[in-house]
């Protein structure tokens, strides 16, 4: 049964207790304004005002603290890249397993039956061929790299329905990373915005005013 064949040795059917965190997802900086304009910052050393932000070492720069959050904000975009391939991975897996579930099910019915199953299997891209299966107990599973393995019926259902649950767990953890990752989206980007309106305002305190005539 070629659906459970990501199922039981991919990497996104790994269990719920090895994930931690939001999958090492750094959380960003968030750069409060300036107390001058009435803005205080939680107690928290993920949040900062600009200033100090900006006196922080390797922030002398404006360019280079630019060019650091453009750097975070493209890491962002890369893994949120991967965790949506990983989603679309696990939301095609997880009804090819209810799927084969199903048929697991329906020959658990039929096993102490005499009369064969009547079924169609697929041989290429929309060709089906009609066959019969005596009875059985037997089932062989894909494990992937062109590997199948011969379980009884109870077995498969158990792996299959353990595996079910792990790929709707991965799943449930999966968009709460992403939406954690939309956030650092949005936090990186106010931060970026800020420094560069600090940098302005800085530069326009600095230059000197037209003397008086």
């Amino acid at each position: 049964m070629e659906a459970t064949k990501e199922s039981l040795s991919g990497s996104d059917s790994a269990g719920p207790s090895t994930r931690r965190g939001h999958l090492g997802i750094p959380e960003a900086v968030f750069v409060s304004l300036s107390s001058e304009d009435g803005s205080l910052p939680d107690h928290d050393q993920n949040n900062q005002y600009v200033d100090a932000f900006m006196k922080q070492p390797g922030n002398e720069s404006v360019d280079n603290v630019l060019k650091k959050l453009d750097e975070q904000y493209q890491k962002y975009k890369f893994m949120e890249l991967n965790l949506t391939q990983k989603k679309k991975r696990l939301k095609n897996q997880i009804p090819e397993i209810r799927q084969t579930l199903h048929i697991l099910k329906y020959m658990q019915k039929k096993k102490e039956t005499t009369e064969p199953l009547e079924t169609r299997f697929l041989l290429a891209d929309n060709l089906y061929c009609k066959a019969s299966v005596p009875p059985t107990d037997k089932v062989c599973l894909w494990l992937g790299a062109n590997v199948m393995l011969e379980y009884d019926i109870d077995e498969a259902q158990a792996l299959l329905e353990k595996n079910h649950y792990t790929a709707t767990s991965n799943l449930e953890s999966l968009e709460e990373d992403l939406d954690f990752l939309r956030d650092q989206f949005t936090t990186t980007e106010v931060n970026m915005a800020r420094v560069y309106n600090w940098d302005v305002k800085r530069r326009n305190r600095d230059e000197p005013g037209p003397s008086n005539v």
